[in-house]
């Protein structure tokens, strides 16, 4: 298979993974930022606490919150551009008809409650289809596809539940909301290098390196000659 949304499947997958690399690194450091904004936070119960880590640790989380933000909304739109390619991808190689348009595969994977269940069933699919199983079987995703959807569930269910928290007040309040930051900036990470493995896999299912073999070329016999200065090199022939 040699299509374009193969082509784009392939470039898509090569940009993603170091976007992916890159939010899971800034996700498990805001997650170290947390940690010791908790810690500081307990300590504060007991005694006062300097300004001066403490006005190092907000800057650390809020900063580390932004930039790994950012850089997780970056990979997720390259992410999925490369799960709608890969579901075209998918349906030249099975030769029958995407079961998704892009508009639905793009909603169901931001609309919320949809988006619990489409991109595991998704991925699923691709899995099915890229290990030439039969079509008409319902697909049983691998342990690497489970594991990818239970952590994108927690990570989701994490994400909204911190969101709600922030809305509640008080010291013990505040403590448990920087807990389930933490807890929601690990899973993030967890989730970011599971996805790298999941798109390193099914784009090789779907789209196995080809290698050209190069024919090697030797020197078979040396033709031609000089009456004068004995052989001479009047040019090689090679044999493939």
């Amino acid at each position: 298979m040699s299509s374009q949304a193969d082509e784009q499947m392939r470039g898509l997958a090569a940009l993603a993974v170091p976007l992916l690399g890159l939010t899971a690194m800034l996700a498990l450091v805001t997650g170290g930022a947390e940690a010791w904004r908790y810690a500081l936070l307990l300590d504060s119960r007991f005694d006062a606490v300097p300004a001066g880590p403490l006005h190092a640790s907000d800057a650390l989380v809020v900063t580390g919150g932004v930039v790994s933000l950012l850089a997780a909304v970056l990979a997720g739109a390259v992410t999925l551009g490369w799960l709608v390619h890969a579901s075209t991808a998918a349906a030249n190689y099975s030769a029958v008809t995407p079961v998704r348009r892009r508009w639905q595969l793009v909603l169901g994977v931001l609309m919320p409650g949809l988006n619990l269940v489409v991109p595991g069933a998704v991925l699923a699919e691709l899995e099915h289809t890229a290990l030439g199983q039969d079509p008409g079987r319902r697909p049983r995703p691998s342990r690497l596809v489970i594991g990818w959807w239970v952590v994108w569930v927690t990570g989701l269910v994490l994400a909204g539940t911190a969101l709600l928290w922030n809305l509640r007040e008080g010291v013990q309040a505040r403590a448990d909301g920087v807990l389930l930051h933490m807890a929601t900036d690990l899973v993030a990470g967890i989730l970011a290098v599971t996805t790298i493995a999941v798109v390193q896999r099914l784009t090789r299912l779907l789209s196995p390196a080809k290698l050209a073999s190069a024919r090697r070329m030797v020197v078979v016999r040396v033709s031609g000659g000089s009456a004068s200065r004995g052989p001479a090199l009047r040019g090689p022939r090679l044999r493939g």
